[in-house]
């Protein structure tokens, strides 16, 4: 029997938020709930940049850009005007 199988070099890195809950697996952020792909400057313009601490461990946290809740705003209210 041959005892020098060739081993994969397949590995998984999996980091959570301790503030948010959000994962990244191999280095992409998923939403924490729905376990959707996500975007760090989304998620940073949306809960970290508003809501994030010390213990956030987003990279973009504290840039600006992305889809924040301001721009979600606007985007609603240009979509069903109240006129």
């Amino acid at each position: 029997m041959d005892n020098n199988k060739e081993m994969s070099d397949l590995s998984m890195e999996r980091r959570e938020c301790p503030k948010c809950g959000a994962l990244w697996i191999n280095g992409q952020q998923y939403w924490a709930g729905t376990g959707k792909k996500g975007n760090e400057l989304d998620l940073a313009g949306l809960v970290c940049n508003n809501l994030g601490d010390e213990t956030c461990i987003n990279p973009c946290m504290g840039q600006e850009g992305g889809v924040t809740w301001a721009k979600r705003l606007t985007e609603l209210e240009n979509d069903h005007p109240s006129n």
